[in-house]
């Protein structure tokens, strides 16, 4: 049985916990919040009684085997980046592994920061996108990779919601269903620039991209409220996340909350989906994965650091692809500055 703690006890920390229903083989010993109403009402309700305001301090006394780091990426109210600090610290104190909620980064600084703690740290960090253990993502996923679509020629992929808030989540998608294909080159364009100044995911407020990767394939992304209008079955900004996978034999079509595949052997199948009831179970089985690899060196999480920030520097590549409107080789080496330059572009 592994031992779990959690930094961070707001709203999406909740989600985290409430997984543990369907954990085997780890309990959530310990939590750690700077707000002790929030951190008592969440350990209250989860029957928490190890309840720390200092992180240096839940991690020496309790020695955690994993940590939930579930914090947003940004101080609120300043643009002081938190992810690579926090993520520093827990590798100084050398917990085992660390669940990073997305994004990984914001621009090009800390970026680079986490990317060079990825060559040197003993801790497993994985990045919390979930999605890839859905049920029925898991299920597609497997059509695809047993040839029931025959040959993968082209992926669409589209969030209603920011580029910096659920991106993430798209990408890693994408990456599970062409085995990770490296990409080598986006054309990007970017728009609206209201969101530029958030507390919390500061990024375009829309944006497309166009991805080749090194296997050959095609990749369209579309990120905000204007372009990710097609093919949506929720109205909601966070609602919206899907992938759709075409082949030379058929297609696969994961949506939030709902699908539909067509292949040769079966026809055209489709279907609802209750996201809560599949998200729960994703997010037990992508902690399950946690605990795969530290079981096993070669059991190596799908969302590990290095991959995660692959998938982050497409983003990035976007971004400045949209600013220069040159095509950008991957992968990129993002100036800093990012976020001032898009404030003065758009």
């Amino acid at each position: 049985m592994y031992k779990t703690a959690m930094l961070g006890c707001g709203g999406r920390a909740r989600g985290h916990a409430d997984a543990y229903r369907f954990v085997k083989r780890g309990k959530l010993a310990a939590i750690c919040d700077m707000n002790e109403e929030r951190l008592n009402n969440f350990g209250d309700d989860f029957d928490i009684s190890s309840r720390y305001t200092d992180l240096d301090e839940m991690l020496e006394k309790e020695k955690p085997d994993v940590l939930h780091i579930v914090t947003s990426p940004v101080i609120p109210s300043s643009e002081k980046r938190i992810r690579y600090p926090l993520m520093k610290q827990v590798s100084h104190h050398g917990v085992p592994a660390a669940i990073v909620e997305k994004p990984i980064a914001i621009e090009g600084e800390d970026w680079k920061q986490i990317a060079r703690l990825a060559e040197v740290t003993k801790t497993k960090f994985v990045v919390n996108t979930q999605l890839d253990f859905h049920p029925k993502n898991l299920e597609l996923k497997e059509d695809v990779a047993e040839g029931r679509i025959g040959e993968i020629k082209f992926v669409d992929a589209s969030v209603r919601s920011r580029p910096a808030e659920q991106g993430a989540h798209m990408l890693q998608l994408v990456s599970s269903y062409i085995d990770n294909s490296r990409p080598v080159r986006i054309l990007g364009q970017i728009a609206g620039s209201e969101n530029l100044n958030s507390d919390s995911h500061p990024s375009p407020l829309h944006a497309v991209g166009h991805v080749l990767y090194e296997n050959g394939l095609h990749v369209s992304l579309a990120f905000g409220t204007e372009m990710a209008q097609m093919a949506s079955d929720d109205p909601g900004i966070y609602g919206h996340k899907r992938v759709f996978v075409a082949g030379t034999k058929g297609f696969v079509h994961w949506r939030f909350s709902s699908w539909e595949r067509s292949t040769l052997a079966d026809g055209y199948e489709s279907g609802q989906l209750n996201y809560g009831e599949q998200d729960v179970i994703a997010q037990a089985n992508f902690t399950e994965a946690i605990f795969d690899w530290l079981d096993d060196e070669s059991n190596v999480h799908p969302t590990h650091l290095k991959q995660s920030l692959v998938e982050f520097n497409i983003i990035l590549g976007m971004y400045y692809s949209g600013i220069t409107n040159e095509i950008v080789e991957l992968p990129f080496e993002p100036p800093d500055g990012l976020i001032d330059v898009l404030r003065e572009k758009l």
